[in-house]
Formats: C-alpha cells, sequence, structure tokens
C-alpha cells in the first residue's frame, strides 16, 4: 500500500508534469518518435509487402528477410548505431533510436501486407479484369481495399511493439517516456521506474485502441460481417 501511495504522490507532484523532463513533454517526444517510425515502416514495409503480395515475385525474399529481421535484438542493433558518431550525435540520439526501432517495425507491416494481397481471393482478381480494369486499377480498388484488415493489423501490433520499445531510446541519451525507467532504475527509485512503465503501457494501450477503430472504418463495410461465403459474395457484387 505504501509503495501505491507512493506511485499516486509522483503522478500528482507539479514539478513531475512541468519542464523539459516533465510527463506532457516526454509523453510528446515519445509519440514523435514513434509516429516517424510507424510512418516510415509502413510506407518501407508496406510498399514492399504490397508489390510482392500483387506481382508474386520477389515473395520468398521479402518475407524471409523479414521474419530474419525480427531476430535482431533491438537493443544490440542501438548500442552499435550509438557508438557510431556521425548517427549518435544526431537530433540528440533521435536518428540511433529511429533506425533501430524502423528495423522492429518494418516485418509485421511487410509479412501481413504481403499476406494480405495473396489472400484476396481469386475470383475478385478476375472480375475485376473482366470489368475491363487495368492491374493498376485491381490492385487499388480490388485487392488494396480487401488486405486492409490484414495491414492494419500489421501496423496496430507494429506501432504497440515500437511504442512499447521505445523506452529502449533513453540508452543513447534519447528523452522520452524511458527517461523515468532508465532514471529510475539507475537510482533505485522503484516508484519513478514503475511511473514510467505505467506511462508507456497507457500510451501503448491508447495506440491500440485507436489504431483499432482506425482500421475498422477503413476495412469496407463487406467484410466487417464477417467471414464465410456470404461474405465472398458480398465482396465481389461491391467490385
Amino acid at each position: 500500500m505504501h509503495f501505491l501511495n507512493a506511485v499516486f504522490h509522483w503522478f500528482t507532484t507539479a514539478s513531475n508534469w512541468e519542464g523539459a523532463n516533465g510527463i506532457p513533454e516526454l509523453l510528446w517526444q515519445t509519440a514523435k518518435l514513434s509516429i516517424a517510425v510507424v510512418a516510415s515502416a509502413t510506407i518501407i514495409g508496406g510498399g514492399l509487402g504490397a508489390l510482392a503480395g500483387h506481382t508474386g515475385r520477389g515473395s520468398i525474399a521479402a518475407v524471409n528477410a523479414a521474419n530474419a529481421a525480427r531476430a535482431i535484438p533491438t537493443l544490440a542493433l542501438l548500442t552499435l548505431l550509438a557508438i557510431v558518431p556521425s548517427i549518435s550525435i544526431r537530433y540528440g540520439g533521435f536518428l540511433a533510436a529511429y533506425l533501430a526501432l524502423v528495423v522492429l517495425a518494418i516485418p509485421p507491416i511487410l509479412t501481413n501486407t504481403y499476406v494480405g494481397m495473396r489472400e484476396v481471393d481469386a475470383d475478385v482478381r478476375e472480375a475485376a479484369s473482366a470489368m475491363g480494369m487495368t492491374g493498376w486499377q485491381v490492385f487499388k480498388r480490388a485487392e488494396l481495399p480487401l488486405a486492409l484488415p490484414f495491414i492494419g493489423a500489421g501496423i496496430r501490433t507494429s506501432a504497440i511493439e515500437v511504442v512499447a520499445t521505445s523506452t529502449l531510446a533513453a540508452y543513447v541519451s534519447y528523452s522520452d517516456l524511458g527517461t523515468y525507467v532508465l532514471s529510475g532504475l539507475a537510482s533505485q527509485d522503484n516508484v519513478e521506474a514503475f511511473s514510467g512503465s505505467i506511462l508507456v503501457a497507457l500510451l501503448a494501450g491508447l495506440v491500440a485502441v485507436v489504431l483499432g477503430r482506425v482500421q475498422r472504418a477503413l476495412t469496407p463495410a463487406p467484410l466487417r460481417a464477417g467471414g464465410g461465403a456470404g461474405t465472398s459474395a458480398r465482396v465481389r457484387a461491391a467490385v
């Protein structure tokens, strides 16, 4: 009970909400880094996954490379980048953290995008082509909308992982919510470390909820009703 009271006192202390090391500022720094990472990973991973899924070319190499990237420890990569002066000193550690987290964020998006594109019913592609659509139009108006649930799930998974792992950025002197965790562990202040962890968990939960709703909003209406043959028929009719 004493520990929980100490945590409550930490959150209600005015000094923890003000200045460069205040909660609002560090929360914004975490959000800024996470947004930049997920946006870049979506462009890179989503682009490669969509291209491989649409054409069927290079799919094995792309998916295997994505799976191999999952095995790279983010902290180890961050440490390697931190010892490169041209990277570590850029933007107060932002660049090193950004590069390490992009490597973490790409695989879920790339894999889910590829799977989503390949899972599109062949009948849908044939129906779209029979209507006179070009390859680009089939991709844009048929394949991509139907793959959105998979793509959205990949982006949401990636975003949650990035927010949760962004605490490691504090190791390269980038000030974000991980600063509380690192500082608390260094000074054996369990209250500060625990409070920082709570903030990270709350932000990750908020990201999951928001992106889940965005994913649902972007998903074509026929796909929201559920699976099965009935859904496939409605989707083909919509196309």
